[in-house]
C-alpha cells in the first residue's frame, strides 16, 4: 500500500480532488502549514490507529488501519511526498484484564489473573511471556498479512520506559483541570470517586480503580488506600507504576507522541471530544480526523461481539479477495454500512469494473476511483480475456474481464465443486488462461467456489416458464443450434436480443432506438433467463456467461429449464442437504 513515484498530473489534480481521503488530507497540510508558521513543526506527520488486546484483532481493526493508510498516502500525493509520515499502531496492552474471553483456551488461568494488566497476564496459549505480548503478535501478524506500512508501540513499554513521564507529570500538575474536563461527563457515583490515575497494586500487580486522596506534584507520587484491607500506599505516578484511566491516556498519548491524524466510530464522539479537551488542557493540540459510521447486520442492527450478528474478517475473506473488503472500507466511510454475506459478491465485482476503468481514466477521476486508495495509487494492470476465435480489426469485441458474478453463475451452472473444474470451462472460452497468466482471475475462481457451494447453490429458486416463455426458449434453443459452438458473446447476445423481441411481453417500444418494426428489449427477458435457467434474480451478460459456457451445454441448460430437470435437480439437493443436517 506505498505509492509509487508520484505522476505531476495526479499530484496537480489531488489538490481539487473531492475524494474523501483528500479531503482529510487537505486538513492535514493545513496543520502542518500553522505549526511551520508557529515554530512547532517536528519534521513530520504522525498518523496513528489504537488498539484493545484484551480481543483478537478484527474487521474493524482492518477498516481503521486501511482507511488510515489511504489519508496517508493522500498526505504524499498532496505534499509530493516531501513530508516524512509515520503510522503507528498503538497497543493499550496496559489495560487490566476486566473478564476472561469467550474465545481463548484455559479460561481458568486469566480468571486468577482479573485487573492485571495484560502485558502480566500468562498468555492462555502458551506461546508468549503474557496475553498482551501474544496479541500484540497477532496484532502485528494481522497487519503484516495486509502489507501495512506501520510502527508498532506498546504501551506498557511507553510506561515503563519514561517515555511518557513528561507528559505525567504535566497531568499531575493539572489534575484539577484534567478533573474539570471530566467530573461533568460522569454519574454522580462515578464522579464521587474518580481519578485520572490507576496506580499499580506494589503487591497484587492489579490495575486499582480507587479515590486518590493526595497528588504530590514534586514528588511526581499519588496516595491511595487499598479498598479491601485499608492499607495506605504512596506510590509513583511514572515508570509504569501506574497509567491513566482511557480517555486521559488517550489526550496524554496524543500529547506525548504529537499525533497528527486519527480516526474513531461514531460510538466515540464524545470521548473524542474529552480528549481534545484535556489535550488542550495539557498544551497540545488534539489530532485531526473524523468520526467513520459503524457497521450493521442484514437486518439494520448494531453488530455486536457479544451478540454474534454481522461478519468476520475471516468470512470476509473465506468468501472475497481483501480488496473487496478494502474497497468496502473506502466507498462511504461516513454511512452506516450492512454488513454480511450478500455484500461480498457485489464488492468483487464492483473491484473489477473499478480496476478495468483506471487505465482509460484521466488523472482527476483515478484520484476518484477507489482502486487508487486500495493500491496506495499503484493499481494493479486489470486481468483481460479475448475469446478463442474471435474476429480481430475494429468490430471485433475488447479484451475484458471476466466478472465474479459470471464466475458465481459458471459455477453453478457446471456444478463446479473446484477449481479445477471451473478453469475447464473457461480455457475452452479462452484456451490461452491459466493460473500461471490470470493469478488473480485464478483467485477468484477459488472464491466463487466457496461462495457456490457454502451459498449460492442453496439460495437458488428456480421457476418453470410461462407459456410465452417455453415458446421464446425454444427458438432461442433453435438460434443457438444454428451458430458454431465458438461463437462469440456479441453474436449470443445478439441473437437473444432478436429472440426478445419477437415476446411481446418484454417488447420496450419505449427504447433508445426502438421502431414499432423493431422494438427493444426490457430487462424482464433477462430476469426471465436468469430465474428458469439459473434460479438467480440478477445474472451475468448472457451473451458472456453462454459464451464461456459454450452453446452445446447452453442448448443442454435450456432444455433442462424447459422440461423441469433444473428444478427436480434443486429440489433434491436441498432434500440431501437438509438430510445430512439431521443426522
Amino acid at each position: 500500500m506505498t505509492p509509487s513515484a508520484f505522476d505531476p498530473q495526479l499530484v496537480e489534480a489531488a489538490q481539487t480532488s473531492s475524494a474523501w481521503p483528500f479531503e482529510e488530507a487537505r486538513k492535514l497540510v493545513a496543520r502542518r502549514e500553522a505549526a511551520l508558521k508557529a515554530g512547532k513543526d517536528k519534521g513530520y506527520v504522525l498518523f496513528e490507529t489504537g488498539y484493545g488486546p484484551s480481543g483478537l484483532p478484527h474487521i474493524g481493526t482492518f477498516g481503521e488501519v486501511a482507511r488510515t493508510t489511504m489519508v496517508r498516502n493522500a498526505f504524499r500525493l498532496l505534499t509530493n511526498d516531501t513530508v516524512p509520515t509515520r503510522l503507528v499502531a498503538f497497543s493499550d496492552d496496559m489495560d487490566g484484564l476486566r473478564k476472561v474471553p469467550d474465545n481463548v483456551p484455559n479460561g481458568e488461568l486469566l480468571a486468577r489473573h482479573l485487573n492485571q494488566p495484560l502485558t502480566r497476564v500468562p498468555d492462555p496459549f502458551g506461546t508468549h511471556e503474557s496475553f498482551g505480548a501474544h496479541n500484540n503478535a497477532r496484532l502485528r501478524a494481522f497487519l503484516d498479512s495486509f502489507g501495512f506500512e506501520y510502527e508498532f508501540m506498546s504501551a506498557t513499554e511507553c510506561y515503563r520506559s519514561g517515555r511518557f513521564n513528561d507528559t505525567l507529570r504535566l497531568v499531575l500538575e493539572r489534575y484539577d483541570e484534567v478533573m474539570r474536563v471530566m467530573l461533568p461527563s460522569l454519574r454522580e457515583e462515578r464522579a464521587a470517586t474518580y481519578s485520572p490515575f490507576l496506580p499499580i497494586h506494589p503487591e497484587s500487580g492489579c490495575v486499582m480503580q480507587v479515590p486518590i486522596e493526595e497528588v504530590r506534584v514534586d514528588s511526581a507520587t499519588l496516595v491511595w488506600r487499598d479498598p479491601e484491607t485499608g492499607k495506605r500506599y504512596e506510590t509513583s505516578a511514572l515508570d509504569g507504576a501506574a497509567k491513566l484511566q482511557w480517555k486521559p491516556d488517550w489526550a496524554m498519548r496524543w500529547t506525548a507522541l504529537g499525533v497528527d491524524y486519527e480516526m474513531a466510530g461514531k460510538d466515540l464522539i464524545d470521548s473524542v471530544k474529552l480528549s481534545g479537551q484535556i489535550a488542550r488542557v495539557l498544551g497540545a493540540q488534539p489530532p485531526e480526523g473524523f468520526n467513520y459510521e459503524l457497521f450493521l447486520d442484514e437486518k439494520g442492527q448494531k453488530i455486536s461481539k457479544s451478540k454474534g450478528n454481522g461478519l468476520t474478517i475471516e468470512e470476509w475473506l473465506t468468501y472475497g479477495a481483501p480488496e473487496s473488503l478494502a474497497l468496502f472500507m473506502y466507498l462511504r466511510p461516513r454511512e452506516a454500512k450492512r454488513l454480511h454475506f450478500d455484500v461480498i459478491p457485489r464488492h468483487m465485482d464492483e473491484y473489477l469494473s473499478f480496476l478495468e476503468a483506471y487505465p482509460r481514466q484521466d488523472a482527476k477521476q483515478r484520484l476518484g476511483n477507489p482502486v487508487h486508495h486500495i493500491h496506495g495509487g499503484n493499481p494493479p494492470p486489470p486481468e483481460t480475456v479475448t475469446q478463442a476465435g474471435a474476429a480481430s480489426g475494429e468490430g471485433a469485441p475488447r479484451p475484458s474481464q471476466i466478472s465474479f458474478s459470471l464466475l458465481l453463475n459458471l459455477a453453478a451452472v457446471a456444478n463446479a465443486e473446484t477449481r479445477e473444474a471451473l478453469w475447464a470451462f473457461l480455457r475452452r472460452y479462452a484456451p490461452d488462461v491459466a493460473p500461471e497468466t490470470h493469478p488473480r482471475l485464478d483467485q477468484f475462481i477459488g472464491y466463487a467456489v466457496r461462495n457456490f457451494q457454502d451459498f449460492v447453490k442453496p439460495a437458488k429458486h428456480y421457476r418453470p416458464p410461462s407459456v410465452s416463455e417455453r415458446a421464446a426458449l425454444e427458438d432461442l434453443a433453435a438460434r443457438l443450434a444454428a451458430l458454431p459452438d465458438n461463437a462469440d458473446a456479441a453474436t449470443i447476445q445478439d441473437l437473444v436480443y432478436e429472440v426478445g423481441r419477437q415476446v411481446s411481453e418484454y417488447q420496450d417500444f419505449k427504447a433508445r432506438g426502438a421502431t414499432p418494426e423493431r422494438p427493444g428489449v426490457s430487462g424482464a427477458w433477462f430476469n426471465a433467463l436468469y430465474q428458469i435457467l439459473l434460479g438467480e434474480e440478477r445474472g451475468p451478460r448472457f451473451g458472456s456467461f453462454a459464451a464461456i459456457l459454450g452453446v452445446p451445454a447452453t442448448i443442454e441448460l435450456i432444455r433442462k429449464g424447459l422440461d423441469g430437470r433444473l428444478i427436480a435437480e434443486h429440489e433434491a439437493f436441498l432434500a440431501e442437504r437438509a438430510a445430512r443436517r439431521t443426522a
